[in-house]
């Protein structure tokens, strides 16, 4: 018989950052449909309205439209203070071209936030932080936070908290530590966290032209950059580098190489800094009896969409704990097939991304893939395909599987030959233009 959760049941959450909360929110609302009280205790050290790295979980702080419509599920949304800004374009630099990928329709919300209270030097009024939102709403509705650090978790027959001072039992435990603190399990359990890889961000005062609505993209960069990022933030603009053997001062090497650094960020203007690891596969052994992982402890989206991962991984999960039960043999039925389809997702995204590398290296095909997009702006929304595919990898909108099978219809093709057409009609024109 699988094992259930009775009323009055102990849950321990470690971890109060997206993916621990949204485990409590999602618990909450599941045991209220089903007239249980639960004992939802959430154990988070940090304090998150502080500014810098002592209250932020380093992150670049995009927030899809797919999350927003899942804050609906749970009756919130986000409060104005919370909101930095609205993103409605991506601006692309690539070579010496600009193109402007804009929302591809008006339910594609996509909000800016900080995690904490703002930049490390930035100066007052701090932000409102996403998380300190998050943290605050679990515990209104009724879960009790702990301050401690969970130091280990044991296996007495069920998982044991240890903090410093204290052991708390648990009925049933939610792993919710992300890929940026040590996962406290007992090697009893088995856990596997995911492999990983590094970005690379920092803050900056915004120029004061600085377009408040449109993300910026940037491919040139020091080695191993897949793609820079200007995020609007109020009155900061985050800048969030992706790639492989990046360090902090990626930072400064990516700026001189886009010529953004003494004209739009001066030396000395940097306001934070952090590297922080983002999951780039699955963990193993992330469930068993009476406990299961989230968030990126469990599985991510690749590069993209990591709070909204958060937000479904706990949904998954909770549904299961709640609906069929916390037995290793519960969640291998239901919440296993639901982490590996996010995987199978990512390797979809892997072409996807290697795809993108190719073109970027072929310029016969940038060339025909920019005249693609600039034409389907002219197009009515459901024919604008690569702006679609563009959009959904840059903003996490849309499933890799998604795009990469659009990619791969007619429509797709056909828009793409117009481009080709109309690329060489203008290198044509250009080389008649040089020889008159």
């Amino acid at each position: 018989m699988s094992l259930q959760l009775s009323d009055g049941d102990r849950v321990i959450i470690v971890g109060g950052g997206p993916a621990g909360c949204f485990a409590g929110l999602h618990l909450q609302a599941l045991a209220r449909q089903k007239g249980l009280t639960l004992d939802i205790l959430l154990f988070e050290p940090r304090d998150f309205a502080l500014a810098g790295p002592g209250g932020c979980n380093r992150c670049a702080g995009i927030l899809s439209s797919r999350l927003v419509r899942g804050l609906k599920l749970l009756q919130t949304s986000l409060p104005p203070k919370v909101i930095q800004a609205e993103i409605h374009a991506y601006r692309l630099d690539v070579g010496r071209e600009v193109i402007c990928i804009d929302q591809p329709d008006s339910e594609r919300t996509i909000i800016s936030v900080y995690r904490a209270g703002g930049p490390r030097l930035g100066e007052p009024p701090y932000t409102r932080g996403f998380d300190g939102f998050l943290l605050d709403l679990v515990c209104r509705r009724g879960a009790t936070r702990v301050r401690d650090r969970v130091q280990k978790i044991t296996w007495e027959g069920r998982p044991v908290a240890h903090t410093r001072e204290k052991a708390y039992e648990a009925d049933f435990l939610v792993l919710a530590t992300g890929v940026n603190s040590r996962p406290p399990l007992d090697a009893a359990y088995g856990y596997q966290a995911p492999e990983t890889t590094r970005m690379v961000q920092d803050e900056f005062l915004a120029p004061p032209d600085w377009p408040e609505d449109k993300v910026h993209v940037y491919f040139k960069g020091p080695p191993g950059l897949k793609f820079g990022a200007f995020i609007p933030k109020g009155r900061y603009v985050n800048v969030s580098l992706l790639g492989k053997g990046l360090r902090l001062g990626a930072i400064r090497d990516f700026l001189a190489e886009n010529g953004l650094d003494e004209r739009l960020f001066p030396a000395g203007s940097h306001l934070c800094g952090c590297t922080p690891r983002i999951a780039v596969g699955p963990a193993r052994h992330y469930y068993g009896d009476r406990w299961v992982a989230v968030g990126d402890a469990a599985v991510a989206r690749l590069y993209k969409d990591g709070i909204g991962s958060s937000f479904f991984t706990s949904q998954a999960a909770m549904e299961t704990a709640m609906n069929v039960g916390i037995s290793r043999r519960a969640f291998d039925r239901r919440y296993r097939p639901y982490c590996r389809r996010i995987h199978r997702d990512n390797q979809y995204g892997r072409l996807l991304f290697a795809l993108w590398g190719m073109t970027m290296h072929a310029p016969a095909l940038l060339r025909a893939w920019m005249q693609a997009v600039r034409m389907e702006s002219a197009l009515p929304s459901a024919k604008r395909i690569h702006i679609r595919i563009l959009w959904g990898m840059l903003t996490g909108d849309d499933s890799y599987r998604t795009l990469f099978w659009l990619s791969l219809t007619p429509s797709s093709f056909v828009n793409l030959a117009r481009g080709l057409k109309r690329s060489l009609g203008d290198d044509h024109e250009s080389i008649i233009g040089a020889t008159d």
